[in-house]
Protein backbone atom coordinates (compact mmCIF):
# COMPACT_ATOMS: atom_id res chain seq x y z
CA UNK A 1 0.00 0.00 0.00
CA UNK A 2 1.38 3.33 -1.00
CA UNK A 3 2.27 5.64 2.21
CA UNK A 4 1.02 9.24 0.62
CA UNK A 5 2.53 11.03 3.58
CA UNK A 6 5.86 10.00 3.24
CA UNK A 7 4.98 10.92 -1.06
CA UNK A 8 3.34 14.52 -0.27
CA UNK A 9 4.30 17.95 0.08
CA UNK A 10 5.11 18.03 3.88
CA UNK A 11 4.32 22.09 3.34
CA UNK A 12 0.65 21.09 1.41
CA UNK A 13 -0.22 17.96 4.02
CA UNK A 14 0.51 21.03 7.16
CA UNK A 15 -2.12 23.20 5.10
CA UNK A 16 -5.25 23.87 6.67
CA UNK A 17 -8.16 23.82 4.20
CA UNK A 18 -9.88 26.87 4.03
CA UNK A 19 -12.06 27.47 7.18
CA UNK A 20 -15.25 29.00 4.51
CA UNK A 21 -15.27 25.84 2.69
CA UNK A 22 -16.48 23.93 5.57
CA UNK A 23 -19.67 25.93 5.70
CA UNK A 24 -20.23 25.90 1.86
CA UNK A 25 -19.83 21.72 2.43
CA UNK A 26 -22.73 21.84 5.32
CA UNK A 27 -24.91 24.58 2.70
CA UNK A 28 -24.86 21.78 0.09
CA UNK A 29 -26.22 19.45 2.01
CA UNK A 30 -29.14 21.57 3.43
CA UNK A 31 -32.51 23.10 2.14
CA UNK A 32 -34.41 26.31 2.70
CA UNK A 33 -31.12 28.20 3.86
CA UNK A 34 -30.71 31.87 3.78
CA UNK A 35 -26.92 32.74 3.08
CA UNK A 36 -24.91 35.76 3.44
CA UNK A 37 -21.43 33.98 2.90
CA UNK A 38 -20.30 34.34 -0.58
CA UNK A 39 -18.05 37.06 -1.54
CA UNK A 40 -20.15 37.28 -5.17
CA UNK A 41 -22.09 40.00 -6.77
CA UNK A 42 -25.91 38.83 -7.19
CA UNK A 43 -26.24 40.48 -10.23
CA UNK A 44 -25.66 39.05 -13.64
CA UNK A 45 -23.08 39.96 -15.87
CA UNK A 46 -24.00 42.97 -18.16
CA UNK A 47 -25.26 41.94 -21.07
CA UNK A 48 -23.32 44.33 -23.51
CA UNK A 49 -20.26 42.13 -21.69
CA UNK A 50 -22.47 38.64 -22.07
CA UNK A 51 -22.96 40.11 -26.10
CA UNK A 52 -19.12 40.75 -26.98
CA UNK A 53 -18.25 37.25 -25.72
CA UNK A 54 -20.53 35.62 -27.74
CA UNK A 55 -19.76 37.44 -30.69
CA UNK A 56 -16.38 36.85 -30.40
CA UNK A 57 -17.42 33.05 -29.84
CA UNK A 58 -19.38 33.24 -33.29
CA UNK A 59 -16.63 34.87 -34.51
CA UNK A 60 -14.25 31.65 -34.32
CA UNK A 61 -11.79 33.61 -31.90
CA UNK A 62 -11.44 30.53 -29.45
CA UNK A 63 -7.22 30.31 -30.26
CA UNK A 64 -4.36 31.19 -27.79
CA UNK A 65 -3.68 34.60 -27.11
CA UNK A 66 -0.46 35.87 -26.23
CA UNK A 67 1.04 35.20 -22.54
CA UNK A 68 0.40 38.29 -21.18
CA UNK A 69 -3.25 38.50 -22.45
CA UNK A 70 -4.43 40.65 -25.88
CA UNK A 71 -2.66 43.94 -26.96
CA UNK A 72 -5.98 45.00 -26.93
CA UNK A 73 -7.07 44.24 -23.68
CA UNK A 74 -3.69 45.08 -21.71
CA UNK A 75 -3.92 48.66 -23.86
CA UNK A 76 -7.08 48.90 -22.35
CA UNK A 77 -6.37 47.96 -18.77
CA UNK A 78 -3.39 50.63 -18.81
CA UNK A 79 -6.25 53.80 -20.12
CA UNK A 80 -8.34 52.65 -16.97
CA UNK A 81 -5.26 52.14 -14.51
CA UNK A 82 -4.67 55.66 -15.14
CA UNK A 83 -8.16 56.84 -15.59
CA UNK A 84 -9.39 55.52 -12.56
CA UNK A 85 -6.77 55.57 -10.15
CA UNK A 86 -3.75 57.96 -12.02
CA UNK A 87 -1.43 55.18 -11.99
CA UNK A 88 0.53 54.53 -15.61
CA UNK A 89 1.55 51.15 -16.93
CA UNK A 90 3.33 49.99 -20.15
CA UNK A 91 1.08 48.09 -21.50
CA UNK A 92 3.64 46.15 -23.59
CA UNK A 93 5.62 45.28 -20.69
CA UNK A 94 3.97 46.00 -16.87
CA UNK A 95 0.68 44.06 -17.08
CA UNK A 96 0.09 40.33 -16.95
CA UNK A 97 -3.67 39.02 -17.45
CA UNK A 98 -4.23 36.40 -14.90
CA UNK A 99 -6.70 33.92 -14.39
CA UNK A 100 -8.42 35.60 -12.06
CA UNK A 101 -6.42 38.35 -9.15
CA UNK A 102 -5.68 34.91 -6.95
CA UNK A 103 -3.25 33.85 -10.19
CA UNK A 104 -2.16 37.45 -9.87
CA UNK A 105 -1.66 36.99 -6.05
CA UNK A 106 0.00 33.58 -6.54
CA UNK A 107 2.72 34.71 -9.70
CA UNK A 108 3.39 37.57 -7.43
CA UNK A 109 4.99 35.61 -4.15
CA UNK A 110 6.24 33.26 -6.37
CA UNK A 111 8.46 35.84 -8.45
CA UNK A 112 9.94 37.58 -5.49
CA UNK A 113 9.71 35.11 -2.57
CA UNK A 114 13.16 33.22 -1.18
CA UNK A 115 12.96 30.50 0.96
CA UNK A 116 13.35 32.24 5.05
CA UNK A 117 11.86 35.92 3.73
CA UNK A 118 9.71 37.43 5.80
CA UNK A 119 6.20 38.47 4.87
CA UNK A 120 4.23 40.95 6.61
CA UNK A 121 0.42 39.70 6.65
CA UNK A 122 -2.50 42.64 8.40
CA UNK A 123 -5.21 39.94 9.40
CA UNK A 124 -7.89 39.22 9.04
CA UNK A 125 -7.62 39.28 5.37
CA UNK A 126 -8.68 36.94 2.27
CA UNK A 127 -8.02 33.24 3.11
CA UNK A 128 -4.91 32.90 0.69
CA UNK A 129 -1.79 34.96 0.95
CA UNK A 130 -0.83 32.76 4.01
CA UNK A 131 -1.25 29.89 2.61
CA UNK A 132 0.68 30.58 -1.09
CA UNK A 133 3.28 32.45 1.11
CA UNK A 134 4.15 29.32 3.28
CA UNK A 135 4.44 27.49 0.11
CA UNK A 136 7.01 29.72 -1.20
CA UNK A 137 9.02 28.94 1.78
CA UNK A 138 8.56 32.32 3.03
CA UNK A 139 7.89 33.39 7.10
CA UNK A 140 4.70 35.00 7.29
CA UNK A 141 4.44 37.27 10.21
CA UNK A 142 0.78 38.26 11.01
CA UNK A 143 -0.13 41.96 12.42
CA UNK A 144 -3.75 41.35 14.01
CA UNK A 145 -5.31 44.75 13.35
CA UNK A 146 -7.81 45.70 15.83
CA UNK A 147 -11.61 47.22 15.89
CA UNK A 148 -10.49 50.02 17.95
CA UNK A 149 -8.69 51.04 14.65
CA UNK A 150 -11.61 50.14 12.30
CA UNK A 151 -9.22 47.18 10.98
CA UNK A 152 -6.73 49.67 9.87
CA UNK A 153 -3.03 48.53 9.84
CA UNK A 154 -1.13 51.55 11.48
CA UNK A 155 2.22 53.02 10.99
CA UNK A 156 3.97 51.59 14.04
CA UNK A 157 2.68 48.38 14.05
CA UNK A 158 4.29 48.05 10.48
CA UNK A 159 7.23 49.04 11.90
CA UNK A 160 7.66 47.16 15.09
CA UNK A 161 6.98 44.35 12.76
CA UNK A 162 9.72 44.86 10.24
CA UNK A 163 13.35 43.07 10.25
CA UNK A 164 15.91 42.82 7.89
CA UNK A 165 14.60 39.62 6.74
CA UNK A 166 11.12 41.23 5.58
CA UNK A 167 10.90 40.86 2.05
CA UNK A 168 7.21 41.93 1.29
CA UNK A 169 4.15 43.75 3.22
CA UNK A 170 0.80 42.41 1.66
CA UNK A 171 -1.57 45.31 1.92
CA UNK A 172 -5.17 43.94 1.62
CA UNK A 173 -7.31 47.00 1.11
CA UNK A 174 -9.88 47.51 0.78
CA UNK A 175 -9.97 44.96 2.63
CA UNK A 176 -12.20 40.98 2.98
CA UNK A 177 -13.78 40.75 5.48
CA UNK A 178 -13.89 43.73 7.21
CA UNK A 179 -14.56 45.87 4.59
CA UNK A 180 -12.02 48.33 6.41
CA UNK A 181 -10.19 50.80 3.96
CA UNK A 182 -6.93 52.76 4.22
CA UNK A 183 -7.52 56.54 2.60
CA UNK A 184 -4.50 58.68 1.43
CA UNK A 185 -3.06 59.54 4.14
CA UNK A 186 -3.36 56.98 6.08
CA UNK A 187 -1.65 55.19 2.68
CA UNK A 188 0.79 57.63 3.15
CA UNK A 189 1.90 57.28 6.75
CA UNK A 190 2.62 53.51 5.58
CA UNK A 191 4.81 54.60 2.80
CA UNK A 192 6.95 56.67 4.95
CA UNK A 193 7.92 53.43 7.48
CA UNK A 194 9.13 51.63 4.44
CA UNK A 195 10.62 54.56 1.96
CA UNK A 196 14.10 53.86 2.59
CA UNK A 197 14.04 49.95 2.85
CA UNK A 198 13.89 47.64 0.29
CA UNK A 199 10.63 46.03 0.59
CA UNK A 200 8.14 45.34 -1.69
CA UNK A 201 4.32 45.90 -1.48
CA UNK A 202 1.76 43.50 -2.68
CA UNK A 203 -1.67 45.54 -3.10
CA UNK A 204 -4.54 43.43 -3.58
CA UNK A 205 -7.20 46.27 -5.09
CA UNK A 206 -9.72 43.61 -6.16
CA UNK A 207 -12.26 45.64 -4.27
CA UNK A 208 -10.97 49.34 -5.85
CA UNK A 209 -14.15 50.08 -7.53
CA UNK A 210 -16.45 49.57 -4.41
CA UNK A 211 -15.55 52.30 -2.04
CA UNK A 212 -18.69 54.51 -0.46
CA UNK A 213 -17.80 58.00 0.19
CA UNK A 214 -14.27 58.24 -0.63
CA UNK A 215 -12.72 57.34 -3.47
CA UNK A 216 -9.82 54.54 -3.73
CA UNK A 217 -6.09 55.17 -3.48
CA UNK A 218 -4.13 53.14 -4.62
CA UNK A 219 -0.82 52.36 -2.92
CA UNK A 220 1.13 52.53 -5.84
CA UNK A 221 -0.13 56.23 -6.56
CA UNK A 222 1.71 56.85 -3.03
CA UNK A 223 4.93 59.10 -3.95
CA UNK A 224 7.86 57.07 -3.99
CA UNK A 225 6.07 53.35 -3.50
CA UNK A 226 5.45 52.86 -7.53
CA UNK A 227 8.88 50.84 -8.14
CA UNK A 228 7.98 48.72 -5.09
CA UNK A 229 4.13 47.78 -5.59
CA UNK A 230 2.52 45.23 -7.12
CA UNK A 231 -1.16 46.05 -7.79
CA UNK A 232 -3.54 43.72 -8.16
CA UNK A 233 -6.85 43.80 -9.63
CA UNK A 234 -9.32 42.10 -11.63
CA UNK A 235 -13.26 42.08 -13.32
CA UNK A 236 -15.10 39.83 -10.54
CA UNK A 237 -16.14 42.04 -8.22
CA UNK A 238 -16.81 45.80 -10.24
CA UNK A 239 -18.52 44.29 -13.08
CA UNK A 240 -20.27 41.06 -11.54
CA UNK A 241 -17.88 38.49 -13.43
CA UNK A 242 -16.78 35.89 -11.03
CA UNK A 243 -16.74 33.23 -13.01
CA UNK A 244 -15.47 34.42 -16.04
CA UNK A 245 -11.79 34.37 -13.76
CA UNK A 246 -10.12 36.97 -15.40
CA UNK A 247 -7.87 39.71 -12.99
CA UNK A 248 -5.30 41.18 -13.89
CA UNK A 249 -1.72 42.40 -12.19
CA UNK A 250 0.51 45.56 -12.81
CA UNK A 251 3.85 46.07 -11.35
CA UNK A 252 7.36 47.55 -12.31
CA UNK A 253 8.91 45.80 -15.64
CA UNK A 254 11.90 44.17 -13.64
CA UNK A 255 8.96 42.26 -11.69
CA UNK A 256 6.83 41.77 -14.38
CA UNK A 257 8.92 39.90 -16.48
CA UNK A 258 9.57 37.01 -13.73
CA UNK A 259 5.76 36.60 -13.07
CA UNK A 260 5.11 36.52 -16.53
CA UNK A 261 7.33 33.57 -16.68
CA UNK A 262 5.47 31.48 -14.14
CA UNK A 263 2.69 32.57 -15.70
CA UNK A 264 3.78 31.22 -19.16
CA UNK A 265 4.72 27.91 -17.42
CA UNK A 266 1.83 27.47 -15.14
CA UNK A 267 -1.36 29.05 -17.25
CA UNK A 268 0.16 29.49 -20.79
CA UNK A 269 -2.76 32.22 -20.93
CA UNK A 270 -6.06 33.23 -19.86
CA UNK A 271 -9.28 32.18 -21.17
CA UNK A 272 -9.87 33.86 -24.53
CA UNK A 273 -13.56 34.33 -24.50
CA UNK A 274 -13.33 35.87 -20.81
CA UNK A 275 -10.85 38.62 -22.63
CA UNK A 276 -13.05 39.78 -25.03
CA UNK A 277 -15.40 40.18 -22.44
CA UNK A 278 -13.59 41.79 -20.37
CA UNK A 279 -12.18 44.00 -22.91
CA UNK A 280 -15.71 45.60 -23.31
CA UNK A 281 -16.42 45.71 -19.89
CA UNK A 282 -13.42 47.81 -19.39
CA UNK A 283 -14.22 50.43 -22.43
CA UNK A 284 -18.17 50.26 -21.68
CA UNK A 285 -18.54 49.43 -18.65
CA UNK A 286 -18.01 52.91 -16.46
CA UNK A 287 -22.01 52.95 -16.17
CA UNK A 288 -22.26 49.82 -14.53
CA UNK A 289 -19.88 49.79 -11.57
CA UNK A 290 -21.36 53.40 -10.86
CA UNK A 291 -24.88 51.13 -10.64
CA UNK A 292 -23.96 48.07 -8.52
CA UNK A 293 -21.63 50.13 -6.44
CA UNK A 294 -24.98 52.85 -5.46
CA UNK A 295 -27.05 49.13 -4.92
CA UNK A 296 -24.12 47.73 -2.67
CA UNK A 297 -24.25 51.20 -0.80
CA UNK A 298 -27.94 50.68 -0.03
CA UNK A 299 -27.71 47.25 1.27
CA UNK A 300 -24.47 48.19 3.16
CA UNK A 301 -26.73 50.69 5.65
CA UNK A 302 -29.87 48.58 5.20
CA UNK A 303 -27.69 45.53 7.05
CA UNK A 304 -25.60 48.04 9.00
CA UNK A 305 -28.87 49.73 10.75
CA UNK A 306 -30.51 45.85 10.86
CA UNK A 307 -27.51 44.70 12.83
CA UNK A 308 -27.53 47.59 15.32
CA UNK A 309 -31.49 47.21 15.79
CA UNK A 310 -31.46 43.70 16.63
CA UNK A 311 -28.34 44.38 19.24
CA UNK A 312 -25.10 43.07 17.27
CA UNK A 313 -22.08 45.79 17.40
CA UNK A 314 -20.25 46.18 14.21
CA UNK A 315 -18.44 48.84 12.98
CA UNK A 316 -19.40 51.02 9.51
CA UNK A 317 -17.53 48.74 6.67
CA UNK A 318 -16.29 51.90 3.60
CA UNK A 319 -15.02 49.23 1.16
CA UNK A 320 -15.96 45.68 -0.48
CA UNK A 321 -19.20 44.38 -0.04
CA UNK A 322 -18.66 42.73 3.55
CA UNK A 323 -19.73 43.85 7.07
CA UNK A 324 -17.95 42.10 10.01
CA UNK A 325 -20.30 42.24 13.58
CA UNK A 326 -18.79 41.89 16.87
CA UNK A 327 -21.09 38.50 18.35
CA UNK A 328 -18.17 38.23 20.64
CA UNK A 329 -21.22 39.13 23.61
CA UNK A 330 -22.97 36.23 22.85
CA UNK A 331 -20.32 33.98 24.91
CA UNK A 332 -19.95 31.19 22.10
CA UNK A 333 -17.24 31.46 20.22
CA UNK A 334 -17.24 32.38 16.23
CA UNK A 335 -17.74 28.82 14.84
CA UNK A 336 -20.00 27.40 17.38
CA UNK A 337 -22.16 30.72 16.94
CA UNK A 338 -22.39 30.24 13.39
CA UNK A 339 -22.86 26.79 13.44
CA UNK A 340 -25.64 27.15 15.72
CA UNK A 341 -27.28 30.09 13.42
CA UNK A 342 -26.94 27.99 10.51
CA UNK A 343 -28.39 24.55 12.09
CA UNK A 344 -31.31 25.83 14.34
CA UNK A 345 -32.10 28.91 12.09
CA UNK A 346 -30.94 28.21 8.25
CA UNK A 347 -28.84 31.20 8.10
CA UNK A 348 -25.58 30.98 7.03
CA UNK A 349 -22.56 33.34 7.95
CA UNK A 350 -19.06 33.15 8.04
CA UNK A 351 -16.94 32.86 11.33
CA UNK A 352 -14.71 35.31 11.55
CA UNK A 353 -11.69 32.73 12.33
CA UNK A 354 -12.04 31.74 8.83
CA UNK A 355 -9.76 34.62 8.04
CA UNK A 356 -7.44 34.40 10.73
CA UNK A 357 -7.18 33.48 14.84
CA UNK A 358 -8.06 37.55 15.36
CA UNK A 359 -11.08 36.81 14.17
CA UNK A 360 -12.33 35.03 17.14
CA UNK A 361 -15.59 36.91 18.21
CA UNK A 362 -16.29 38.31 14.84
CA UNK A 363 -18.07 36.83 11.82
CA UNK A 364 -18.55 38.24 8.35
CA UNK A 365 -21.74 38.75 6.63
CA UNK A 366 -21.74 39.29 2.78
CA UNK A 367 -24.48 42.12 1.30
CA UNK A 368 -24.03 40.82 -1.61
CA UNK A 369 -27.11 39.74 -1.92
CA UNK A 370 -30.70 42.00 -2.15
CA UNK A 371 -32.56 43.45 0.53
CA UNK A 372 -35.52 40.93 0.45
CA UNK A 373 -32.32 38.38 1.40
CA UNK A 374 -30.94 40.43 3.93
CA UNK A 375 -33.74 41.13 5.66
CA UNK A 376 -34.74 37.20 5.70
CA UNK A 377 -31.44 36.65 7.19
CA UNK A 378 -31.31 39.39 9.69
CA UNK A 379 -34.94 37.89 11.54
CA UNK A 380 -33.10 34.58 11.43
CA UNK A 381 -30.07 36.35 12.97
CA UNK A 382 -32.70 38.37 15.37
CA UNK A 383 -34.21 35.34 16.73
CA UNK A 384 -31.27 33.20 17.70
CA UNK A 385 -29.55 35.98 19.65
CA UNK A 386 -32.70 36.09 21.68
CA UNK A 387 -32.19 32.34 22.81
CA UNK A 388 -28.70 33.74 23.79
CA UNK A 389 -29.79 36.27 26.19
Amino acid sequence: MMDYNSLLSKTVLDMKPSGIRKFFDILSEMNDVVALTVGQPDFVTPWHIREAAIDSLEKGKTYYTSNAGTTELREEISKYMLRRFDLNYCPKNEIIVTVGGSEAIDIALRAVINPGDEVILPSPSFVCYGPIADMCGASVKIIETKVENNFKLTPDELREAITDKTKLLILPFPNNPTGAILTKEELEALADVIRDTNILVLSDEIYAELTYGRRHVSFASIDGMWERTIVVNGFSKAYAMTGWRLGFACAPHDIAVQMLKIHQYAIMCSPTVSQFAALEAIKNGDEDIEFMRAEYNRRRVFILEGLRKIGIECFEPEGAFYIYPNIGKFGLSSEEFCERLLYDYKCAIVPGTAFGKCGEGFARISYAYSVKHISEALDRIEKFIKTLK
